[in-house]
């Protein structure tokens, strides 16, 4: 029998909880009609009004000060260029072209935990947990949550700072070589628009990318030319698709990765997150994760080593085509390992020697059970014990029941299974079968400490809670002989 334990602690959604970002309406006209009552405003009126702000915010003064003023620059370039304008009016400008968004306000769940980077506190282990949020327009972003477990298995979670700052976005510099790859593996290149990469380097930016693309444009005298533009639009989406952001804020409870590209438009979705360690030692933290526009889906991953800049990378390849991919947390005979769905039903095995370029994957595990008979999928990374890889899986049953699983691969070999629960590891109980979405026990990652399985679990795609698991016994049940 496995020995399971449910924690008292419960992450919940909290409207309180928002997000300091820019507003700007999406009619040029409006903007200016604002921008002209904004300068008609005697300026004792507009100090009165940032006075006001600054004492309903808690945010502190120089800070939010900077954000305003930053914020401003959106809407520069509608203010006529003769115009002299103080720090005050930039200041004045920057807030009411700002708005506060509570990006958790609905739901806070599908966590992923790693090990924190910085273990500094001695008889404690510290961590680091994702979360998928939802807000106002069902959009999906990930926020963080800090916490700690102590040699008893109690966990504790660090205060919550009640304000979440964006980041800095800036534009990768791209490889002509690879970006090809990708245009080409998307099925975007043709010989209707290759001449676009004619005039590029071998290394280039957003900006040449743009330029090349509208000399390509001009040059066009073929009758097609919505066809054309259709499919150099495309080259756009995708640079604009890799990007990094950059926090200036420590605390990782006032972050956020909120959708920042065409792609992620309509949201992030449930990041399994791995600490993962090259041959040589360093450490990078990657999270797979589902961008989702409106209408598809894409797989993308973020990579980070200080949860404070983050890398954003679109993966390819036909293998990298579903949701759900989780890396292993090293190398396998020096190649990335990741699982994954090709079929919406069967969980697969793919390998690579590149992390963001997946070509092939064969079947792993298909549904066997009752409670997995609609699909099964992996719920984040395998994790490596002594006995092998483990993986926390998740099931589809009746009444689209969600229960998690577990399954045991082989250490030098994990595309061969050598153990599976033939009952779930945990399945919605009576207190657990409602929320906004009912009968959903959902995790997208998990973390061994000791002997000890910690695994954070959503309930009701709503809120998050956490469980241990005594691994012998988890192992026993699997018929593992150890």
């Amino acid at each position: 029998m496995i020995t399971i334990r449910k924690t008292p602690v419960r992450i919940a959604p909290s409207s309180r909880r928002t997000l300091v970002r820019p507003f700007i309406p999406g009619n040029t006209v409006q903007v200016e009609h604002i921008l002209f009552r904004i300068m008609a405003l005697p300026a004792e009126k507009k100090r009165k009004i940032l006075a006001d702000l600054y004492d309903r915010m808690d945010i502190p003064y120089e800070k939010l000060r900077s954000i305003f003023i930053r914020h401003s620059e959106h809407v520069r370039n509608r203010i006529p260029s003769d115009l002299e304008l103080t720090a005050e009016d930039l200041e004045f400008i920057g807030a009411v072209f700002t708005q506060q968004y509570s990006l958790e306000s609905t739901a806070l769940f599908n966590p992923s935990i790693v090990l924190h980077p910085n273990q500094d506190i001695e008889g404690v282990v510290k961590f680091i947990i994702s979360l998928r949020a939802i807000g106002e327009g069902h959009i999906s972003s990930i926020t963080f949550r800090e916490g700690q477990i102590d040699e008893n298995c109690t966990i504790t979670l660090k205060e919550n700072s009640p304000i979440i700052y964006e980041p800095e976005r800036t534009a990768h510099e791209y490889e002509k070589k690879i970006f090809m790859k990708k245009t080409n593996e998307m099925g975007f290149l043709s010989t209707r628009n290759s001449a676009v990469f004619d005039s590029l380097a071998d290394y280039f930016t957003l900006e040449d990318l743009e330029k090349s693309i509208n000399r390509v444009k001009n040059a066009n005298i073929a009758a097609n030319r919505v066809e054309l533009e259709n499919s150099l639009n495309n080259f756009k989406l995708l640079a604009l698709s890799n990007f990094t952001l950059d926090f200036s804020t420590d605390d990782i409870s006032e972050q956020a990765i909120y959708p920042a590209a065409p792609s992620q438009s309509n949201g992030l979705e449930d990041a399994r997150f791995v600490r993962f360690v090259e041959d040589n030692g360093s450490v990078v933290y990657y999270a797979t994760f589902t961008a989702y526009d409106g209408k598809t889906i894409l797989s993308e991953m973020l990579e980070t080593v200080d949860f404070k800049e983050f890398k954003i990378f679109s993966l390819n390849g036909p293998a990298a085509r579903n949701k759900g991919m989780a890396l292993f947390p090293r190398r396998i005979h020096g190649l990335y390992m990741m699982l994954g769905r090709q079929d919406n039903e069967a969980l697969y095995i793919m390998q690579s020697d590149n992390p963001h370029f997946w070509y092939e994957a064969r079947p792993l595990i298909k549904p066997t059970f009752d409670w997995e008979m609609i699909q099964i999928g992996n719920c984040g990374s395998p994790i490596e014990i002594e006995e092998g890889w483990l993986v926390i899986t998740h099931g589809v049953g009746p009444l689209r029941t969600y229960s998690l699983g577990a399954l045991l691969l082989d250490k030098n070999e994990p595309w061969r299974v050598i153990g599976r629960l033939r009952e779930p590891l945990l399945s919605p109980a009576e207190d657990e079968r409602f929320g906004y979405v009912p009968n959903v026990i959902y995790t997208c990652g998990a973390l061994v400490i000791g002997r000890t399985l910690i695994l954070p679990y959503a309930i009701g795609d709503i809120l998050t809670t956490f469980a241990t698991v005594e691994l012998d016994s988890l192992l026993d049940e699997m018929g593992v002989v150890r």
